[in-house]
């Protein structure tokens, strides 16, 4: 404990470094705003001579005031990429038209889309009919009778 105080503010720097060191191993984003909060206060702690019980206050504040911050500046961050239905192919199908591949039979038959057999789901119709996607539910689509 004696060389932990003996660090004086520095041990504010030193909590800063290893906060932001576990955000590189550990990314989450959260880390980091830790890191930036034992810094400002290790930034204050260099102009202002205040006690250790205040500091670990303001390092809380710090803390809390983080979360609004990075929750703002996240969503600033564009969400979409290039590819928005890359891990939800089945999303990308909603309100096109395609020909069943096998009937619908008790509510369920297959659609064949490019090279890959989808599950449907919707009104009895024979093979050959034209069905609009109007939803999904994992891999299977939700269809319903198209306009000819």
């Amino acid at each position: 404990m004696t060389t932990i105080l003996s660090f004086g503010i520095w041990n504010w720097f030193i909590a800063a470094g290893i906060l932001i060191v576990l955000e590189i191993f550990a990314p989450g984003v959260f880390m980091l705003w830790l890191g930036l909060a034992a810094l400002a206060v290790g930034v204050i702690s260099l102009v202002i001579d205040w006690p250790w019980q205040a500091q670990f206050v303001a390092f809380a504040v710090f803390a809390v005031a983080s979360v609004p911050i990075w929750y703002r500046m996240s969503r600033r961050v564009e969400k979409l990429g290039d590819q928005p239905f890359l891990n939800r192919r089945a999303q990308a199908f909603v309100g096109q038209i395609f020909t069943l591949d096998k009937p619908i039979v008790n509510g369920t038959g297959t659609v064949r889309i490019h090279d890959t057999v989808w599950r449907v789901a919707g009104p009895d119709a024979p093979a050959g009919h034209r069905v609009k996607v109007t939803g999904t539910d994992g891999p299977t689509l939700f269809v319903e009778r198209a306009a000819d």
